[in-house]
Formats: structure tokens, sequence, C-alpha cells
């Protein structure tokens, strides 16, 4: 949820295992476990060395 460290890993070029970056600052912890959970369950093989974000209900990969 650090939006300062997506940018940084999205703009810095270096390899990585992946990235989800999180937009749930509004979000109780419940939500936020539900969110993570669904995520993985349907974009597992999206995660993997991509940048991803999900915010605002969508779910957006940058891939490399």
């Amino acid at each position: 949820m650090d939006k300062d460290f997506g940018e940084l890993i999205s703009n810095s070029g270096k390899k990585h295992s992946g990235v989800l970056l999180l937009g749930l600052e509004d979000v109780n912890g419940d939500e936020k476990e539900k969110v993570i959970k669904e995520i993985i369950e349907y974009y597992v093989s999206d995660l993997k060395n991509n940048f991803c974000v999900y915010q605002n209900e969508k779910f957006r990969i940058k891939i490399k």
C-alpha cells in the first residue's frame, strides 16, 4: 500500500518476483483480507514477475 515503494520498483527497471500495490486506504482489515484472497484466487498466475495494482475495485497488470 506504499505508493512511493510501488513507484520506485515500477520505475527502477530492477528484477523482482512480483509486486502487488494495493489502494485500500479506507478499508478495514477484514475487507483487505477478503480482497487479497480474491486477487490471489483469480490472478495468481498474473502476479509472478509483474507489477500489479488494485485500486477502486480494478486490477491492472503492468507486464514487463
